[in-house]
């Protein structure tokens, strides 16, 4: 099989992302899922470099590597506390599948944006992830009857809805412009400014341990930006 088809029949599964993301916090605290999903830059180095999509550099690893322990200063002992549920480790796992799953969509994308404008591919992959989603719904329950959602709660979803969209489609656009590796690193901000945005709109504190994990975060993605080597492509 040539070279082009091999790249052809590569499918990045995005639906499962979302899927068993929302899935694992039926068991985890959100904090937790946050501390494992933000190892999706690791685990993007790693697959870029055996696929060989990506070029591995030690700036972008201990770049990478400061942002995870960023994150785990930023969510603190959320992170760590252990409800004494049996079933958490279904939780766990399901992220850290979640979390796979990103990592493949990150390096399997770029051969697809080469060739295909950004929008269509994020409308396509956007769909497939409704179809996916409404299959695992209906075994919930979902079609038996319209949803009963208050006018508060069409607008979260709506609101919910086009920043997902939108930011879905940056993504695609970073990863035409840019390496993989380079653009999972900015999910590390995404604990940061829930912390940030806890304390300007619901009052929260912000204790000196998320300090401390912002300062982390940062100087993580300045080191993963020293390298200026562009990923090698095989497709």
């Amino acid at each position: 099989m040539s070279s082009a088809m091999h790249c052809k029949n590569q499918r990045p599964p995005f639906h499962i992302l979302i899927a068993l993301l929302n899935f694992s916090l039926k068991f985890i605290p959100s904090a937790r899922a946050a501390l494992i999903f933000a190892a999706m830059p690791l685990m993007t180095i790693a697959l870029g470099a055996i696929l060989g999509h990506e070029r591995f550099t030690w700036s972008k690893t201990i770049g990478v590597l400061l942002t995870m322990a960023g994150v785990g200063f930023a969510v603190g002992e959320k992170a760590t506390q252990w409800a004494g549920e049996a079933s958490e480790w279904i939780g766990e796992l399901a992220v850290f599948g979640s979390t796979l799953s990103g990592a493949f969509c990150s390096v399997l994308y770029r051969p697809y944006l080469q060739k295909y404008p950004t929008l269509p591919i994020s409308a396509f992959a956007m769909l497939a992830s409704i179809g996916f989603l409404a299959v695992l719904a209906a075994g919930e329950g979902f079609f038996n009857s319209l949803p009963q959602f208050t006018g508060i709660g069409w607008l979260a979803v709506v609101f919910i809805g086009v920043n997902s969209g939108i930011g879905y489609y940056l993504w695609l656009w970073a990863l035409n412009h840019t390496s993989p590796t380079k653009v999972t690193v900015f999910l590390a901000l995404s604990p940061v400014t829930a912390a940030i945005l806890g304390s300007l709109l619901l009052g929260e504190n912000i204790s000196m341990m998320s300090f401390l994990g912002l300062v982390l975060v940062a100087l993580g993605l300045w080191i993963a930006h020293l390298s200026r080597s562009s990923p090698r492509e095989v497709c």
